[in-house]
């Protein structure tokens, strides 16, 4: 258990993340990341990027990528709605004894140790906790813990980014928040040689034919913008490995269109209707702020079957 005392409150830190992790893919998001973190003379700052992509498509894997390659230990805050300010900076906790001990996040240890520090999935929060942030994004580098009653300053080494799924299930990050996570890192859809790469990575026992077979599925998929990630892919094919272990499906092929239908959906290999009816809801979704009643929306509904 490794400590370091800060004002007059000794914080508890956390510990890195040591799984090793390779990035397989387009090689410059590598370097753009890293670019963030240089410092071209003493008087500049490394700025904080935010990578932002479907999930499932590699944007934490990118972070600790970088990290290693700039042989720092990296630190992950998994951000979620109910993520306050004191969850970022400090937490008390009340011990058997009876005593208090302060337990410093993911982040502070970063700032302290002077590693990288990613919040991840970083849009889930509400603009409460990205205010307690603010100092820490700008020229100031660092936080208030109102619980450990201190001033907490980054180390010079400190580095950070966020990283932010595409999706609806977000909050919206306030202005002067975006304004400091600089510049905008998006990460899409890899091409068929890089895919296939990833997928032969993380599913080393995968025979060759799965292999190709889930590339075609998902290669197929990204031409119609579906949201199917990697991830997806890799899921797909350990259940269909694991249905054949189990005597579930005696062919490998069967197998692996039953797990497309268990992870992604029954109709998911039905590309254009799923292109069709992700068209549909995005449409509705914007046209949703212009109607106020349940009635109105009703005649949405009508419109979708004309």
């Amino acid at each position: 258990m490794r400590k370091e005392r800060v004002g007059e409150t000794d914080l508890i830190l956390a510990e890195p993340v040591t799984k090793a992790v390779r990035w397989i893919g387009r090689g410059e998001l590598l370097e753009q990341l890293l670019a963030c973190w240089t410092m071209v003379t003493d008087d500049d700052l490394p700025l904080c990027p935010r990578i932002i992509g479907q999930p499932g498509m590699g944007k934490t894997t990118l972070a600790q990528a970088a990290a290693a390659s700039a042989a720092k230990n990296v630190y992950i805050f998994q951000c979620t709605m109910d993520t306050r300010p004191e969850d970022l900076l400090v937490t008390p906790v009340l011990n058997e004894s009876g005593t208090i001990s302060y337990h410093a996040s993911a982040l502070v240890t970063a700032m302290i140790d002077g590693g990288v520090a990613i919040l991840d999935e970083a849009n889930r929060m509400s603009e409460k906790s990205w205010a307690s942030l603010a100092p820490l994004l700008d020229h100031r580098r660092y936080v208030e813990s109102i619980v450990a009653g201190a001033r907490i300053e980054a180390h010079a080494d400190f580095r950070c980014c966020v990283t932010m799924n595409d999706d609806a299930s977000t909050y919206e990050v306030p202005d002067y928040i975006v304004s400091r996570l600089q510049p905008l890192i998006e990460v899409g859809f890899p091409d068929r040689e890089d895919e296939l790469a990833i997928l032969s990575y993380n599913v080393t026992f995968a025979p060759e034919d799965l292999l190709r077979i889930t590339t075609d599925f998902l290669q197929k998929a990204h031409g119609f913008r579906l949201g199917y990630s990697t991830r997806d892919g890799i899921n797909i094919m350990r259940y269909a490995l694991k249905l054949q272990v189990a005597d579930l499906e005696s062919d490998l092929e069967t197998a692996f269109h039953r797990s497309v239908a268990q992870v992604l959906g029954p109709d998911a290999e039905d590309f254009e209707t799923r292109a069709r009816g992700q068209f549909m809801l995005g449409s509705a979704r914007d046209l949703s702020a212009f109607f106020t009643t349940p009635d109105d929306l009703e005649g949405l509904e009508d419109l979708d079957e004309d």
